[in-house]
């Protein structure tokens, strides 16, 4: 079954602008529904039934709501380590950590020498990276 993706938002939403630019930088292709928040309809009200707020990205006829929430669910479901261990030689994924490990450089962390946001958002993906040389075929390439 293909993924079947839909974005019920409004056009003016900072919110859900947010949802658009992960699903945009993800290549995720989905319906939008623009919502009237006056009138809400109805898929809105049972997907979203205790806030009744946009954005709702609902994914194979599962609602995720928050925006941030939702960002994190597009990444953990179509992360690019994932796809990196399906393929054969891990090309993306060895590319993806080259261009993270130039822009850390040689600062203990991401913001330079202050442990922060984007430091804390990598470390559970830092216990993946055994499985990856296991499954994914790449740890002779993998850097440092």
């Amino acid at each position: 079954m293909a993924d079947e993706v839909t974005l019920l938002n409004t056009r003016p939403s900072l919110f859900g602008i947010r949802v658009k630019i992960a699903l945009a930088e993800k290549g995720i292709e989905y319906v939008h529904k623009e919502e009237n928040l006056q009138d809400k309809s109805p898929l809105l009200l049972k997907m979203n039934p205790i806030h009744k707020k946009i954005p709702v990205l609902i994914h194979n006829g599962k609602p995720i709501c928050e925006s941030l929430v939702i960002f994190q669910y597009i990444d953990e479901v179509y992360d690019s380590g994932r796809r990196a261990v399906m393929t054969t030689d891990g090309k993306e994924l060895i590319e993806s950590l080259k261009l993270l490990e130039g822009e850390l450089g040689e600062k203990p962390y991401f913001g330079g020498e202050k442990f922060g946001y984007l430091d804390l958002s990598f470390i559970p993906f830092y216990t993946l990276f055994n499985s990856f040389d296991t499954y994914g075929n790449v740890a002779a390439k993998k850097p440092r």
